[in-house]
């Protein structure tokens, strides 16, 4: 069943609850920490080297910390190579106010296509997803999983309406349903509808079919 063949049998996006049991569970954690683990040796030369990148690309720390909410409404740092300006909550809230297509955009998806926050540097992280490589030790960690619904903030959670609870039967992840399919180019509602499908057809092979589909979405950059 596809995400619009869900909602329009559910009358909209309902809450949904991760329907997995323990075992299944345990073989989910076992997958994140072999991922994880594997993608931080591997990747470690690349993690230096963006570090490194972010520091001379502009003053502030090359790591940025972001309070979001996880599994069962635990809040957490979601971790980021920083890819924006130090005063970037300032330049938003004057953008905002001076720019009401920004403005329209902005309470839409919660993102903007051209932002003048991000940085030279931070523009290619986020090109290639290069930017993201440190949530790999939030997933080590257990905050979140290689695969789930994007990590959100209190304020976008209130915005689940009726379908928080899909949202925190699932740790977030680095990848996900959303993320493969269209990411910037879909709408908020759209992406609650991803996220709670995912959280209602979970399986291992559906989180494997997304891995195999983010390997090719990265390097297109299509829709990311």
């Amino acid at each position: 069943m596809s995400v619009t063949e869900y909602v329009e049998t559910n009358g909209g996006v309902q809450a949904a609850a991760l329907s997995a049991s323990p075992g299944k569970l345990t073989r989910k954690r076992i997958m994140d920490v072999i991922l994880a683990s594997t993608g931080i040796i591997v990747l470690s030369p690349l993690i230096v080297l963006c570090f490194l990148l972010t520091r001379m690309s502009s003053p502030g720390p090359a790591i940025f910390r972001h309070h979001r909410v996880g599994f069962g409404g635990k809040g957490f740092y979601c971790l980021k190579f920083r890819t924006m300006v130090p005063d970037a909550p300032e330049r938003l809230r004057t953008l905002l106010g001076e720019d009401p297509a920004a403005a329209a955009e902005w309470a839409a998806c919660q993102k903007l296509r051209c932002d003048p926050r991000i940085t030279p540097v931070g523009a290619i992280f986020r090109k290639l997803s290069l930017d993201e490589i440190p949530q790999l030790f939030n997933v080590l960690y257990g905050d979140m999983s290689f695969v789930g619904p994007r990590p959100v903030t209190v304020e976008e959670l209130d915005r689940y309406s009726s379908s928080k609870e899909a949202y925190l039967s699932c740790r977030p992840g680095i990848t996900g349903l959303w993320q493969v399919s269209g990411r910037n180019s879909t709408t908020f509602d759209e992406r609650v509808a991803h996220d709670t499908f995912y959280a209602r057809n979970w399986s291992i092979w559906l989180d494997l079919k997304i891995v195999l589909r983010t390997v090719p979405t990265v390097l297109s950059g299509s829709g990311w």
